[in-house]
């Protein structure tokens, strides 16, 4: 089989290129200036041109919340355009299975937890991030429609927060995790004696190591058309993707110290906004199929850290700049 990974360079797609590549698939590769997924005409030629036989969509624009707040536009029209262009040009040029990568973003702002695939459209959802999540709804009913209208086998999952060697860990736009670790990282580094949290520490997330996450793609991409559609259809067409475990904020920040060597005072801003309590997925479905998280959390994040001291390190020496 012949692969297309859209978004190769990501924490995903690198993650899915380092499995794919292990296990001695054939893989294609683009970046951005070789070929502008925005361009239904470059999309085009090149999947004429290519013919791959699969299609992995873990390409996307990504950010945190200040950039979709001040580029909402972007956001929803870019990774609309990707996703049409990907989804119809691999349609026409016959592709046997295409794997969309989605966001828990999709689901509603208050919807029961552990959150089930049901959960989809039943509610409002989180305000900061709407334009990117209707770009992922979109997506998602795209591959279910060319699935009705034309018998194809496009198939959607749904990963939690993720983190892992490639993530972001740029203070303004990066996500909890990576941002924290950086954070205790760099108070370590100074010898800060007290080292301060937004909120209370009592919210909780689920997170799921990027090796996981490519490991569960290949999973419920390789799996038998019927076995997929039988425990998907009619209720809904994804599945989600998850620890099946969360752990509140306050008892993350102590796993970072203790992997960071990080031993100043660990305290907590009330003032600042928690945000949603809870955010943990129901992930009994791609259980019931065999598939389960391998990585705990604390390993995944002693390998995170690994990865992130081997980059500053030849990014800024080996006395490495704070700040």
């Amino acid at each position: 089989m012949r692969y297309f990974l859209a978004g190769h360079r990501g924490l995903v797609g690198s993650a899915l290129l380092r499995k794919l590549e292990a296990r001695g698939d054939c893989v294609v590769t683009r970046t951005r200036s070789e070929l502008d997924l925005t361009d239904q005409s470059a999309v085009r030629s090149f999947m004429r041109i290519e013919r791959p036989d699969i299609v992995i969509l873990a390409a996307a624009k990504v950010g945190g919340i200040l950039a979709n707040r001040d580029f909402p536009a972007d956001f929803i029209y870019q990774n609309m355009t990707i996703e049409a262009n990907m989804i119809h040009e691999a349609f026409v040029a016959g592709v046997k299975r295409l794997l969309f990568l989605g966001s828990t973003c999709i689901y509603p702002k208050i919807t029961p937890q552990p959150i089930p695939e049901s959960a989809l459209l039943t509610g409002s959802l989180e305000p900061t991030n709407e334009p990117y999540a209707i770009a992922k709804i979109a997506g998602m009913k795209l591959c279910e429609a060319y699935n009705r209208q034309h018998g194809t086998d496009f198939r959607t999952i749904m990963p939690t927060n993720l983190y892992g060697p490639g993530d972001n860990f740029d203070l303004q736009s990066s996500h909890v995790l990576p941002a924290l670790l950086r954070r205790f990282h760099e108070a370590k580094l100074s010898g800060q004696k007290q080292l301060i949290v937004w909120g209370t520490g009592t919210p909780r997330r689920e997170f799921l190591h990027v090796d996981d996450m490519a490991d569960a793609s290949l999973f419920v991409l390789d799996l038998d058309q019927h076995i997929y559609l039988s425990n998907t259809l009619p209720m809904q067409s994804h599945v989600n993707v998850g620890s099946g475990e969360d752990i509140a904020i306050a008892d993350l920040a102590k796993v970072l110290a203790r992997v960071t060597g990080y031993s100043g005072e660990i305290l907590f801003d009330h003032s600042k906004p928690d945000g949603t309590p809870r955010r943990l997925l129901n992930v009994t479905l791609i259980n019931s199929l065999g598939w389960k998280s391998k990585i705990n959390l604390e390993r995944g994040i002693e390998d995170t850290y690994a990865w992130y001291m081997d980059r500053t390190k030849n990014t800024f020496g080996v006395r490495q700049s704070v700040g």
